[in-house]
């Protein structure tokens, strides 16, 4: 009997594709074909996908001869993934951070981590919306809205559920099936924000891990790439092909799908620092208790409460201040000479002449960050991040590691955030279930819709995060698909 494909692929995961294709039921060619039917049917209202590979349907036809002539390179052979618009790929797509400056900037090379997807044989099936220049542009952008691609929305509740950012369109898609998986960008709490928000898996590795060069850069010294998927298994097998080994402040590269074992989280103890629960509401609170106790019914020693020496510390701004327009005019100066634009100065004039366009939000973040970090001499930054990072470490995510004896932190939704970007230290956050009440906020996260739980541990635990998590994937199984007929109706 042959198998409804069109049905089949809704919720599949990557390692039931790849078996598919293993046993020859299923080619590349036909996932892709599927992917861009569902992309051409649903998208319309979603606009969580802002071009398409052209050359995708021929890619997966030349891996999938590769793999009858040689066999399969790996898990990700002809699996086909959306990469966020910042992340830098040398072919027919752009690579723009949504912005109109940059629609027909294609770089000359790959960024690193597309060039180990390319190896591992995955499709680079497009370009997923954002939020512009990562949400360094406007405080009063809607998280998910560039002038190239408009305003994603989030197929739980099209214009009724807030969707996160800024990786926005990566969540969005993967959560409507509209590709197999999709990379983010995380500087504080890109990934998990939205991941939360749209009931997907979402990794923020250890800085460092994952080579950024190649993504378009917001503050370098926190910028990370990572996985969003529908299953903790899949964050695993993309995370295995994107680490780098050998990467600055990287270690070796362990086996992430190890520690996938239902019986990993027995014993593990895992800390609840209270101090990121108090802004819950009570929907949003009762939730997250139902997760303690599950983590408690499955064995992890749960130690309640703990208590952060840095919780009410006040964060300077002084690296973002330095690192985004030195890394931004470093990144723009490599462009072609008839760019629109080679520095923030430059995109920033170029944002007022075509207002119309570009400025539906104003650009008051770039504006400050073209000029607030002049006076901030280079020993200045160097001792500023220092300090942020012992703060975000040794006061902070280590502290409480070591004080408490425990393997992870367990924080509500993209709560912890923007102290794990601080530290360079891991997330992972799982779907945890669905509010009907909360706030809708043109910026941080809604607690209203789909709702995440993530763990955090310190530098190069990936391994120990993806065993818990899965572990509660496993045992609760709270993602379910959004309704996308109901949101097709509605184009």
């Amino acid at each position: 009997m042959n198998k409804n494909w069109q049905e089949w692929i809704v919720e599949a995961d990557i390692t039931a594709m790849h078996q598919e294709m293993q046993q020859g039921g299923l080619t590349s060619e036909l996932l892709v074909s599927l992917y861009l039917e569902r992309i051409n049917q649903f998208d319309g209202v979603l606009r969580s996908v802002l071009e398409i590979n052209p050359d995708a349907l021929e890619i997966a036809r030349r891996l999938d001869q590769e793999r009858r002539d040689k066999g399969p390179r790996g898990p990700l052979h002809g699996i086909p993934l959306l990469v966020k618009d910042n992340i830098g790929t040398s072919d027919k797509l752009h690579t723009s951070a949504g912005a109109v400056a940059l629609a027909d900037h294609i770089p000359a090379e790959d960024a690193v981590v597309i060039a180990c997807l390319r190896a591992a044989g995955a499709v680079i099936l497009g370009k997923a919306n954002m939020t512009e220049w990562a949400n360094f542009m406007s405080p009063t952008m809607w998280a998910g809205y560039s002038s190239r691609g408009g305003l994603v929305l989030n197929p739980y509740g099209p214009g009724e559920l807030f969707v996160g950012g800024s990786s926005s369109g990566s969540a969005a898609a993967v959560a409507a099936n509209l590709a197999a998986a999709a990379l983010g960008t995380e500087t504080s709490g890109s990934i998990i924000h939205p991941a939360a928000q749209n009931s997907i898996i979402g990794l923020k590795p250890t800085w460092g891990l994952v080579s950024n060069e190649g993504v378009i850069p917001a503050i370098r010294s926190q910028d990370s790439v990572g996985p969003m998927a529908r299953t903790v298994r899949d964050a695993a097998l993309l995370l295995q092909a994107m680490a780098e080994p050998g990467f600055p402040d990287s270690s070796a590269i362990p086996d992430y799908s190890a520690s996938l074992d239902q019986n990993f989280i027995r014993a593990k103890r895992i800390g609840i620092p209270r101090f990121y629960y108090r802004e819950l509401d009570e929907e949003a609170l009762q939730m997250m208790e139902a997760a303690i106790a599950v983590l408690q019914g499955l064995g992890a020693e749960i130690v309640d409460k703990v208590e952060l020496p840095c919780e009410q510390a006040e964060w300077k701004r002084t690296v973002l201040q330095y690192e985004f327009k030195k890394g931004l005019n470093s990144y723009l100066g490599t462009l072609p000479p008839d760019a629109p634009v080679h520095s923030l100065e430059e995109l920033i004039a170029f944002n007022r002449l075509h207002s119309d366009l570009t400025l539906k939000y104003g650009q008051e973040i770039l504006e400050w960050l073209d000029t607030s970090g002049e006076g901030i001499t280079g020993q200045e930054y160097v001792d500023a991040l220092h300090a942020s990072r012992t703060l975000a470490r040794q006061q902070g995510i280590d502290y409480a590691l070591e004080h408490y004896q425990l393997d992870a932190l367990l924080f509500p939704g993209g709560h912890g955030a923007d102290l794990a970007a601080r530290a360079g230290y891991p997330l992972l956050t799982v779907p945890a279930g669905y509010t009907s009440t909360g706030i809708i906020a043109p910026g941080g996260y809604s607690t209203k819709g789909p709702q995440g739980i993530t763990f955090c541990a310190s530098a190069h635990s990936e391994a120990t995060l993806l065993g818990m998590a899965y572990g509660y994937e496993q045992a609760t199984k709270h993602r379910r698909s959004p309704h996308l007929n109901r949101v097709a109706a509605e184009e």
